[in-house]
C-alpha cells in the first residue's frame, strides 16, 4: 500500500480494532533519508574514447587505472564514471565517489546494466539507486537491523482472515475428504521481487521501501506489499481481506476471488452475461472499440460498485464498450490470465507441429495455471465459442478472436517489444486453439 498524501509520516502506532480497519501511520526517517542522499553527477571525458561499447555513454573513460579514476572523481560526492579494466581488457568498471572514498564494482549490461540483482535501464538509474543504498545503509544500518522488533502485520488487515481462516481447518477432522480438482485447489503463495511506482511503505514493518526500482517483494495471493528482509517474518498461509481490496481492476486476479469467496472476478460475469443476452450477433464483436471514455466509466463503475455496477443497455447501449471493459479488465491485470511463469510453456506448446501432441502438451500446460486464472480461462473461452456460432453475424471466428486475445490475455514475462512481436503468431493460435477445442481442453 502507498502512503496516502495525507496521512502522518511520524509515530508508529496504529488501531488493532478488528471491527474498523483503521490505516497505519507510516514511518518517515528512511523515506527522509532517501531524499537526502547525494544525486548521481556523471563525469564526462573530455576526449573521443576508441572503441567504446555502444550501451555507454561520454561518461565513459576508456582504458585508465583506478588511481587514474580516484583523481577525476576526488572531492565530488556522487559523481561517477565508467572505465575499462587496465587488469582485463574487455571488462568494465562503475567508478563511483562516496563517503570521502572512491567505490569500484564490476559492471555488467545483457540488455539491462547491473553489477548485482537488479537489472536497471540507463547508467543513471543504476548509479541514482546505488547511492540512496550506500546512503541509507550506512546512515541507518543499526535502525534497519530493528525494523522487524515492532510489526504491524497483525493490524492492517491480512491477517484478520488468516486466523478465521486456520481456526476453521484446525476444527476440521482428520479425515475430511478434500476435492482435487485443478479448480478447488489452494496455491501456494509466491512472493515476487516488484518495483513500486512511487512512494511505498512496507506493511509489514511500517517503514519506506528505499530504491528506484526492486524496491521489495509482493505476494502474488494477497498482495502483501513488504520489505524483502520483512518477507521471512510473514505467515505462508495467507488471506486477502476484503476491506483492502479497494478496486477491482488492476487487482491481483486471485487476490480478488479470494476476497469475495468467487470462482471468477465479478467483472468478468457481469459483462459476459450481458454480451451474450444482448450483442452475440454485432459485428466486429471484441475487434470494434468502444468509445475509451465510456469504457473508462464502466472500469470505474465496477471499482465503485463492485458486482452492483450497472452496465444495461439503458446505461450502454453500445455493447462495444462493455466488451471493451472486459477486454481492459484483463490486460490491466498485474499476472495475466496465462501467467507469467506458464507464458514459455505455452509458447513452447504452439510451436509443436503435430495437432494431437500439440493439443496434449497444451492441456498439460493448463493443468499449471493457478485455480483462478483456470476457472476464468474456461470460462472466457466457453463464451468465446459462443461468439464464433454467430460468425455469420458477427464475422468473428476462433482465429479472429486469437487475434484479439492473445496479447491480451499472456505477456512475456520481460517487458520486450522484440519478444512480444516474435511470439504473436503463436499468442493467437494459443488462444485459437483454446476456443477450438474448449470441450476438450477444460
Amino acid at each position: 500500500m502507498a502512503a496516502s498524501s495525507n496521512s502522518s509520516l511520524s509515530g508508529s502506532s496504529v488501531s488493532s480494532d478488528a471491527e474498523e480497519y483503521q490505516p497505519p501511520i507510516w514511518k518517515s526517517y528512511l523515506y527522509q533519508l532517501q531524499q537526502e542522499a547525494p544525486r548521481p553527477k556523471r563525469i564526462i571525458c573530455p576526449r573521443e574514447v576508441e572503441n567504446r561499447p555502444k550501451y555507454y555513454g561520454r561518461e565513459f573513460h576508456g582504458i585508465i587505472s583506478r588511481e587514474q579514476a580516484d583523481e577525476i572523481l576526488a572531492g565530488v560526492e556522487g559523481a561517477y564514471i565508467l572505465r575499462e579494466s587496465q587488469r582485463q581488457p574487455g571488462c568494465y568498471t562503475l567508478a563511483l565517489r562516496f563517503g570521502n572514498q572512491t567505490l569500484n564494482y564490476r559492471l555488467f549490461y545483457d540488455g539491462k546494466h547491473f553489477v548485482g540483482e537488479k537489472r536497471f535501464e540507463s547508467i543513471h538509474d543504476l548509479v541514482t539507486d546505488g547511492l540512496i543504498t550506500l546512503y541509507i545503509e550506512t546512515k541507518a544500518s543499526e535502525y534497519i537491523s530493528k525494523m522487524t522488533t515492532n510489526p504491524i502485520y497483525e493490524h492492517i488487515g491480512y491477517a484478520t482472515l488468516l486466523r478465521e481462516k486456520v481456526s476453521r481447518r484446525l476444527s476440521r477432522t482428520k479425515n475430511e475428504s478434500r476435492k482435487a480438482s485443478v479448480t478447488s485447489e489452494e496455491n501456494t503463495p509466491v512472493e515476487k521481487v516488484h518495483t513500486f511506482r512511487g512512494p511505498h511503505w512496507c506493511e509489514y514493518c511500517a517503514n519506506f521501501m528505499w530504491g528506484l526500482i526492486a524496491q521489495g517483494v509482493r505476494c502474488s495471493d494477497c498482495g502483501l506489499n513488504v520489505h524483502k528482509q520483512c518477507s521471512k517474518y510473514v505467515p505462508n498461509d495467507c488471506q486477502p481481506d476484503l476491506k483492502r481490496i479497494k478496486r477491482v481492476y488492476c487487482c491481483d486476479l486471485t487476490t480478488l476471488v479470494k476476497a469475495h469467496n468467487t470462482q471468477r472476478p465479478m467483472v468478468v460475469d457481469s459483462c459476459i452475461r450481458e454480451i451474450e443476452a444482448r450483442g452475440l450477433k454485432s459485428e466486429g464483436l471484441y475487434r470494434v472499440s468502444g468509445f475509451t471514455e465510456h469504457i473508462e466509466d464502466v472500469k470505474m463503475a465496477f471499482d465503485r460498485d463492485g458486482d452492483k455496477a450497472d452496465i444495461s443497455a439503458s446505461i450502454y447501449p453500445d455493447i462495444n464498450i462493455i466488451a471493451g471493459a472486459l477486454k481492459l479488465y484483463f490486460r490491466d491485470l498485474p499476472i495475466p490470465v496465462i501467467t507469467y511463469d506458464t507464458y514459455s510453456k505455452f509458447i513452447e506448446a504452439a510451436k509443436i507441429s503435430n495437432p494431437d501432441e500439440r493439443l496434449e502438451a497444451i492441456h498439460e500446460v493448463l493443468m499449471l495455471l493457478p485455480a483462478a486464472h483456470y476457472e476464468t480461462l474456461r470460462y472466457l473461452m466457453i463464451h468465446l465459442k459462443k461468439v464464433t456460432l454467430h460468425e455469420k453475424d458477427n464475422f468473428m471466428n476462433a482465429e479472429n478472436l486469437g487475434i484479439v486475445f492473445g496479447p491480451t490475455l499472456m505477456r512475456p514475462p520481460e517487458d520486450s517489444t522484440l519478444a512480444t512481436l516474435n511470439d504473436m503468431r503463436y499468442q493467437k493460435l494459443i488462444v485459437q486453439i483454446l476456443i477450438e477445442n474448449e470441450d476438450v481442453l477444460f
